[in-house]
């Protein structure tokens, strides 16, 4: 069985001024929501016979790397890793591997307004070496992959789909 989590909300906020609210509803949404939704998938593969599966956490880029106008985005975003990486830990007994996707700049009603602005969209897309914004398509074969046997002996791994954006920000 696979079970992919993919919970996550963004409205960029300034540091500064971010409401508390804010900040509690995405780390609800991103971390929080994860987390129970992981646990129960968990469970049932736990349950069922045979034991095992493959759990996918979402995470982001922004897992790894810093954004002003996400403070309270990027922690979630790290926290959906670390669970991965300690879930891969706590159900290899159960068989179940447990990885994080880590997507890039992916083309999603979360960026229309930038995308609307032809020169924030020249700018998104002149940092990704592949000269692009992801497709929610793009996801669909790493995801396949981790959840398939051809990954039976992945656990506790990050694979960035960023077009390679991580390896040209400098």
């Amino acid at each position: 069985d696979i079970f992919v989590s993919n919970a996550g909300v963004c409205e960029f906020a300034d540091f500064l001024t971010i409401s508390p609210d804010l900040v509690d509803f995405t780390i609800k949404t991103n971390l929080n929501g994860a987390f129970f939704a992981v646990q129960a998938g968990a469970q049932q593969m736990a349950r069922q016979e045979p034991k095992g599966g493959s759990i996918i956490g979402i995470s982001s880029i922004s897992a790894l790397v810093g954004g002003a106008g996400q403070t309270h985005y990027t922690p979630t975003k790290a926290g959906v890793l670390s669970l991965m990486q300690s879930t891969a830990c706590a159900l290899g007994k159960h068989n179940i591997r447990c990885n994080a996707l880590l997507p890039g700049t992916i083309r999603t009603q979360l960026n229309d307004e930038d995308m609307a602005d032809p020169e924030k969209k020249k700018y998104m897309e002149g940092r990704i070496p592949l000269g692009r914004l992801g497709k929610t398509q793009d996801l669909a074969g790493p995801a396949v992959f981790l959840g398939s046997d051809l990954a039976q002996y992945v656990s506790g791994a990050q694979l960035l789909v960023d077009g390679g954006l991580f390896v040209n920000l400098q």
